[in-house]
């Protein structure tokens, strides 16, 4: 087996090294380097290990929620929120029952022929 199939594997077994990535604490290549440097049983992945299992215990829930909202970005949501008010609108226009005028004129009954202008 490949020193990156190992590399994998010990990853696999040790999937709390991904929030690190995840957190843009460390990178793969860094990860990397550890394992080829010191293997896997080193007591190098103890502050790994240890750190983030306490974090996780903690404060996992929140901390996920946290790194969910910094990632949002708030000038796209409201030009979404915008656009969608504007087709709302237009539906909403389109399905009234009459969006001519509110106050409609009521039709004219014609003259008698009897009557003249002046009558």
């Amino acid at each position: 087996m490949s020193k990156k199939e190992e590399f994998k594997n010990f990853i696999a077994r040790h999937p709390e090294l991904i929030n690190y990535v995840r957190n843009k604490e460390y990178t793969w290549q860094d990860f990397y380097e550890i394992y080829d440097i010191y293997g896997e049983n080193n007591e190098v992945w103890s502050k790994y290990h240890q750190s983030n299992r306490e974090e996780d215990r903690a404060n996992g829930p929140i901390n996920e929620l946290t790194n969910l909202v910094k990632g949002i970005n708030l000038e796209n949501v409201q030009k979404y929120i915008n656009n969608a008010q504007k087709a709302i609108g237009v539906i909403q226009e389109l399905t009234t029952k009459n969006p001519i005028s509110k106050n409609p004129i009521p039709p004219k009954t014609p003259r008698p022929i009897t009557k003249f202008f002046g009558d």
